[in-house]
């Protein structure tokens, strides 16, 4: 095979009517004999009485039964919201969305110029991930944009067909054989492969006869990215939504500003400048990531917002993923501000007394506390802030899930300011594309020497002699390990090394006094060798601390290992970082490649290249959540990656508008009657019907929720009353999605609506059902699907629910403004 090419789309085809009729059947579970007796048309115009979700009566009996399409249907809804009804979000026009999507795209492009300098694409300004032919080397996996996934054979010259001359071609070969293409035509098609756990190894190579096969893993993948940046998009347009006038300068800031003892780098003034802006000239609320080395000067950043958002009376939260950084932070801030006596700084934190903590959590409920440092203890519920204006967060990355949302939450009301050495991935991509504002402090202070890193197997000459070094020039020593077993083993190793050397052990899992007390002893200087585990990654400042040992770095990831080498060379000495693995026949791939980069970023100031490529190496889990791993796995990291910068920049394509639910028509011509004895059973139908309209009109969650009331207190309803939730159902989803009208015309459904035609192939391509999916087809302003026979009216209501439901499930994928 002389090139790569993607296969023609699979062309519909039903085979028989057998198949159609098992999916166009209604199931009649509750079927009477009575003659039909009430209209279901006339009984909507009945005023209601008692609402009916309020009402708990037992039912006289109850029906079981199977999953029908309307509790599946409602089972979906309800993973989809995770109990958050969209009703609670802020209402935004399209104008206004017009206006803030702009805004975005615009901050995005900033953001990639800014961050990416010379190393965005050409093509688009999307910052490509394509590899470079010439770096592959033999048995590595790569992704073809365009077939799949295939395993790098090597790079040799042919002839092609038509010429005399010799050209460099790429060999790949795939699950059914070779296939060779150009080297200009690879830079531009390939990706390597990487997995975001352990191994690399593909589950599966593509086929080079079915990229139908690769196709769909493809479209699988786009459907996720498209969610998340979805998710995002709405997140950062309701904060750009919220409004708080801007803070006023005050000659008291300049005076603040002055009693910094040092001469700010050229990046700090910058980040500086953009705080300020932020704080004193916008009316949204700031979401800014400050990104610094350790000890480059973040920290004075946030202390000159905190002055800002304090003097004009609101209140201001540090949070700290450990209480050593917290207390930190506490000492520092309590240090620089304490000129100002009215000003009230207090650290909230598991070592205080139940007493302690009361007075604490009373005096910030009735704003007598201005500034509260602390852990992940502030964002509980029993923290109730009186004014709180700024969020101050350092290292994001170390929180969990739970509290990464809830820190979330806070940035559609709160001015956020996060600090960073090595932000976590998503937090770095957020900020390349604009969707947050970013500050980049890669400039050293004048006094700041380079780090040594010294990477090599476990030796105990080599440890003694390290420490004896720092030992003898008056330093301090850290000496990490990944884990509290082994502490103590070393702990006596090095007691009989250094007898008269004070030693001392600390980890998470020690008392809260003696953690502190410890911590507080190496801080004055009077322990000499700390023992501990990466309790001291972030933030810990020790000037006279120039040495650290870290053993089975093969355990840490690379942002750990970055953060911890990153606790020595905070003075003017020159620190060493002395990494030792085992046995290098004992590290994996991913380890290797790990220390091979943190080697590579010897130089100050890189946290933030690091960070990205980071990105390629580190669980995907922790960046994205773990619904999203499968997808990457079908694509690849690199690949999804690039999807995900394609989505970010063409994010507007992809909008659906609503449309009144009263303005939507379905011409179906079916108004069936409710059976005598289900009306009588009901008490007062009238009522149930009126609010089931009611329900339809709010949003698509009331009326699962009106649905499953009804049935959990009358059990599964007759048919004539499922057709009639059916077509609410069918009306309130076409309002959802943007679709106006619903009729039939023979074989032929048709649905009028104002959707693009991309918005559509997104919906399409989502849909799970293969079969709805390649029925319909976008003409003009209209959706049609032509069956292979006319159907029934009640068979074909079933059809139109199930397509319906499918197209409205792709929503959490798009913006819907």
């Amino acid at each position: 095979m002389t090139s790569l090419d993607i296969s023609t789309p699979l062309i519909f085809k039903l085979n028989s009517s057998t198949k159609l009729r098992r999916l166009f059947s209604v199931k009649l579970p509750y079927r009477h004999n009575h003659k039909p007796s009430f209209s279901l048309t006339n009984a909507v115009r009945t005023q209601t009485a008692v609402p009916f979700s309020s009402r708990t009566a037992t039912p006289k009996y109850k029906i079981e039964t199977e999953q029908d399409p309307i509790s599946i249907l409602n089972e979906r809804i309800r993973r989809q919201h995770h109990g958050k009804r969209e009703g609670s979000r802020p209402i935004m026009d399209s104008e206004e969305a017009d206006q803030y999507i702009q805004m975005v795209k615009e901050q995005q492009q900033r953001g990639l110029q800014k961050l990416k300098g010379d190393r965005v694409a050409k093509e688009g300004d999307v910052f490509s991930y394509k590899v470079d032919p010439y770096t592959l080397r033999s048995g590595d996996y790569v992704v073809h944009k365009k077939v799949g996934i295939g395993r790098f054979f090597g790079i040799k010259f042919d002839v092609p067909k038509g010429s005399s001359e010799a050209i460099e071609y790429v060999f790949i070969e795939y699950a059914d054989g070779m296939a060779k293409l150009p080297v200009m035509q690879a830079s531009r098609m390939l990706y390597r492969y990487n997995l975001p756990n352990e191994t690399k190894r593909p589950r599966t190579l593509s086929k080079l006869s079915d990229t139908g096969a690769w196709e769909r893993r493809k479209t699988k993948g786009k459907v996720a990215i498209q969610k998340m940046v979805v998710d995002l998009m709405e997140l950062y347009l309701h904060r750009l939504k919220q409004r708080r006038p801007p803070y006023p300068r005050t000659p008291l800031m300049a005076e603040f500003a002055a009693q910094f003892p040092y001469e700010p780098t050229p990046d700090q003034k910058l980040a500086f400048i953009d705080v300020e802006r932020d704080l004193n000239q916008r009316e949204t609320p700031m979401d800014r990531l400050i990104c610094g080395d350790v000890g480059f000067g973040k920290t004075e950043v946030a202390l000159r917002a905190i002055f800002c958002i304090v003097s004009a009376g609101k209140q201001a939260m540090v949070l700290a993923p450990t209480i050593v950084l917290a207390k930190q932070h506490f000492d520092v801030i309590s240090e620089r501000f304490s000129k100002y006596s009215h000003i009230k700084v207090a650290l909230l934190s598991r070592f205080q007394s139940k007493a302690e903590k009361e007075m604490y959590l009373n005096m910030i409920e009735h704003g007598h506390l201005d500034i509260i440092v602390g852990t992940h203890s502030l964002l509980g519920n029993r923290v109730v802030y009186n004014n709180l204006g700024l969020l101050v967060v350092d290292e994001e990355q170390r929180f969990g899930v739970k509290q990464k949302e809830k820190i979330a939450s806070f940035k559609t009301s709160v001015d956020v300011l996060t600090l960073s050495a090595t932000p976590i991935p998503r937090t770095l991509y957020l900020a390349l594309t604009g969707f947050r504002d970013a500050s980049l402090i890669s400039t050293p202070p004048p006094e700041r020497v380079p780090i040594k890193t010294h990477l090599s197997a476990y030796n105990k000459d080599k440890l003694i002699s390290a420490i004896k070094y720092e030992l003898d020039r008056g330093g301090q020593v850290f000496y990490v390990l990944p884990r509290i077993k082994g502490l103590e083993e070393v702990k006596d190793f090095l007691e009989q090394s250094f007898p008269n050397v004070e030693i001392a052990v600390a980890h998470g899992q020690q008392y809260s006094k003696q953690l502190e007390d410890t911590m507080e002893q190496f801080a004055q200087g009077e322990i000499k060798i700390l023992i501990c585990t990466n309790i001291v990654e972030s933030g810990l400042d020790i000037q006279n601390a120039n040495t650290i040992i870290i053993q089975d770095v093969q355990l840490f990831g690379l942002a750990q290992l970055y953060q911890l080498r990153g606790r020595v060379g905070r003075a003017d000495k020159e620190a060493h970082a002395h990494l030792f693995y085992p046995d290098k026949s004992m590290l994996t791939d991913q380890a290797l490649e790990r220390l091979a980069a943190l080697e590579e970023c010897r130089e100050l100031g890189q946290g933030f290249q690091l960070a990205e490529r980071d990105m390629g190496i580190r669980g995907f889990g922790t960046i994205f959540g773990e619904q999203q791993t499968g997808d990457v796995g079908n694509v690849g990291v690199d690949f999804f990656f690039e999807m995900l910068f394609e989505s970010l920049s063409k994010v507007d394509e992809h909008r659906v508008i609503s449309v009144p639910y009263q303005s939507v028509q379905i011409d179906l011509n079916i108004n069936p009657h409710l059976p005598s004895d289900y009306i009588n059973y009901l008490e007062n139908p009238m009522e149930i019907i009126n609010e089931a309209e009611k329900a339809a009109e709010t949003d698509i969650w009331s009326l699962m929720q009106f649905t499953e009331n009804l049935r959990r207190q009358y059990g599964k309803e007759p048919w004539s009353m499922e057709i009639l939730l059916k077509k609410l159902y069918v009306r309130r989803m076409a309002a959802d999605i943007g679709i106006t009208r619903i009729y039939a015309s023979g074989k032929m459904v048709c649905m009028e609506t104002n959707m693009s035609k991309k918005v559509f192939k997104l919906m399409t391509d989502s849909m799970s059902s293969e079969m709805h999916r390649n029925s319909l087809f976008f003409d003009g302003n209209e959706i049609k699907a032509e069956l292979l026979l006319e159907l029934p009216r009640a068979q074909l209501l079933n059809w139109i629910f199930q397509c319906i439901a499918e197209l409205h499930a792709c929503l959490p994928a798009l913006i819907k403004y």
